[in-house]
């Protein structure tokens, strides 16, 4: 078992890793809208903040050996499912390979630093 870090997405924001790789699999750690460079969060529409999330999903994901191609699963957390068709447009343009990964969408009362998204992602190791 070994952490994968990258600085081309946020730090981690307490005792966990940006992702383990073990057996062959990447475990990535839920990635919200934070730009890498700044750690604030990425102003815009649900739009905005999804892409910033699978960017930084995609840059740790590489650092793992991995890359979205090799996406397993993913689970993605809302604040408001009313979002729903909104961020699955933009989850669409990332995810278009067949077989789509396998996934989970569910609604929670809050996210850390008060952001409306998070995704997280099991992957295959290239």
């Amino acid at each position: 078992m070994k952490a994968a870090t990258t600085s081309d997405a946020p730090a981690p924001v307490g005792p966990y890793s940006q992702a383990i790789v073990h057996a062959g699999i990447v475990y990535a750690s839920g990635q919200i809208p934070l730009d890498p460079e700044t750690g604030a969060v990425v102003e815009g529409e649900i739009e905005a903040q999804t892409e910033r999330v699978i960017e930084n999903l995609a840059a740790v994901l590489t650092a793992a050996g991995s890359g979205l191609d090799s996406v397993l699963r993913t689970t993605i957390y809302l604040t408001d499912l009313a979002l729903f068709a909104r961020v699955n447009a933009v989850y669409a343009r990332f995810f278009a390979g067949e077989p789509a990964p396998a996934r989970a969408t569910v609604q929670v009362a809050a996210l850390p630093l008060g952001v409306q998204i998070e995704i997280d992602a099991i992957a295959a190791v290239r």
